[in-house]
């Protein structure tokens, strides 16, 4: 009976030891109070990199000989160099039938096979797009998709909107603290948003006419005017947006 009076005093007072350690935890917390804003900024933007998936195959008109790809490939070339475009800005995207065994040995076979590669080409503006659109061999050309746009400036762009957001978040926070007759303090904690999942730039609705990814340039059968005219590019201004979570002290 005697050891068990005493095991249940030792648990007891360890109790109490743990007790007065855990306490000032809480008694010292110096943000007894605090309040929670989220604050956003936007801002427009006309994209300033275009980037444009551009197809060209082989072809064979009927009574000539074929358009063979390297041909194809160094007009190509020539007239991106023509309007001003940097070797920098041309990268090849894919190709299909082209420069290997496989196709070496398909030919054999058929002489009529076509290769087609598919360059990317970077644009700073839609005029420079039309430029190349007005030079390119509309038989050869199959397919003309912008496949991405972005800005020159867009960390910059970044930093200027995460800076405004935070300062919204702080005007919200002293507006609302003073409706309950309180103080704001100092900034505890700033959750800056992600990036990785790209919620910054909004890439829907860039073009509002999206007709160099539908119509795959067919300017055959109708005069240049006309394609022109049916097909107008106006790029819209692409709204980015950036929102912050913070907690605040009240004093």
């Amino acid at each position: 009976m005697k050891k068990l009076i005493i095991i249940v005093n030792v648990f007891l007072f360890a109790m109490t030891i743990t007790a007065q350690q855990v306490q000032p935890i809480f008694t010292n917390n110096p943000f007894p109070k605090t309040i929670t804003v989220s604050g956003s900024a936007e801002m427009e933007i006309v994209p300033d990199e275009i980037y444009v998936n551009i197809t060209l195959r082989e072809y064979q008109k009927r009574g000539e000989n074929k358009k063979d790809i390297e041909t194809i490939k160094t007009n190509f070339l020539e007239n991106c160099k023509a309007i001003g475009l940097p070797d920098s800005a041309i990268s090849i995207f894919s190709f299909t039938g082209y420069n290997n065994y496989y196709t070496f040995k398909k030919r054999k076979k058929d002489p009529d096979m076509q290769s087609s590669i598919t360059y990317q080409v970077k644009f700073k503006s839609s005029e420079l797009m039309d430029k190349l659109v007005e030079k390119l061999d509309d038989e050869a050309t199959q397919n003309f998709v912008i496949a991405n746009t972005s800005h020159s400036k867009m960390t910059e762009f970044r930093r200027q909107l995460k800076i405004k957001a935070v300062q919204a978040a702080k005007d919200k926070g002293i507006y609302l603290t003073e409706a309950v007759g309180e103080r704001l303090g100092e900034a505890i904690t700033i959750i800056e948003p992600d990036e990785s999942n790209n919620n910054l730039y909004l890439a829907n609705g860039l073009v509002s006419n999206n007709v160099y990814s539908q119509t795959n340039l067919s300017f055959r059968g109708r005069s240049r005017n006309e394609s022109e005219t049916e097909q107008e590019i106006d790029f819209k201004k692409v709204k980015l947006r950036y929102e912050v979570s913070v907690v605040f002290a009240l004093k």
